[in-house]
């Protein structure tokens, strides 16, 4: 099946995998762009389970001060090299993090860490099952996996702080 340029373009500006992961995830979806695009997720979710395991001992620190000033959240974001720890995909993830953690105030970073007994939904109080205040479709989990599969590392939330002034 012949796969045109434009197509490729297309399918890459959605979700900023590689010219040839574009290319053969419309290939094998017989040139239908939506399939594509669940095949390249599905990929993704694939490599970040296979980066899973790998240590997370570069990154940075992420602060983000509401408008006004009475809200403000620091997040540690960790990545496997420093290189990618610079780029502008993972900063901007860092970025989105801080600004989740400020407008949704999670108490814990996933299930694992929730206080035994406690009775909250981990859809609110986990910061990873939140819906993405940008795109509600995804969790931070998705956004997260997703950008491990543009930067091809792993990365992982390690800690953050909210503050709220007067709290």
């Amino acid at each position: 099946m012949e796969i045109s340029i434009e197509t490729v373009k297309a399918l890459r500006e959605q979700c900023s995998a590689g010219i040839m992961d574009c290319r053969n995830a419309l290939v094998e979806a017989a040139g239908d762009a939506d399939r594509a695009l669940q095949i390249l997720k599905e990929k993704g979710l694939n490599q970040a389970a296979k980066k899973a395991e790998r240590v997370t001992a570069e990154g940075l620190v992420e602060a983000y001060v509401h408008t006004g000033g009475r809200i403000g959240a620091m997040v540690e974001l960790n990545c496997e090299t420093d290189f990618v720890a610079r780029t502008d995909e993972f900063k901007e993830l860092a970025h989105n993090l801080a600004m989740q953690i400020a407008a949704q105030s999670p108490q814990c970073i996933d299930e694992a860490e929730m206080p035994e007994g406690t009775d909250a939904d981990p859809a609110v109080a986990c910061l990873l099952r939140q819906p993405y205040i940008r795109d509600p479709g995804m969790t931070i989990r998705d956004l997260i996996i997703e950008t491990v599969a543009k930067v091809d590392e792993n990365i992982r939330v390690s800690r953050f702080a909210r503050f709220e002034l007067g709290n």
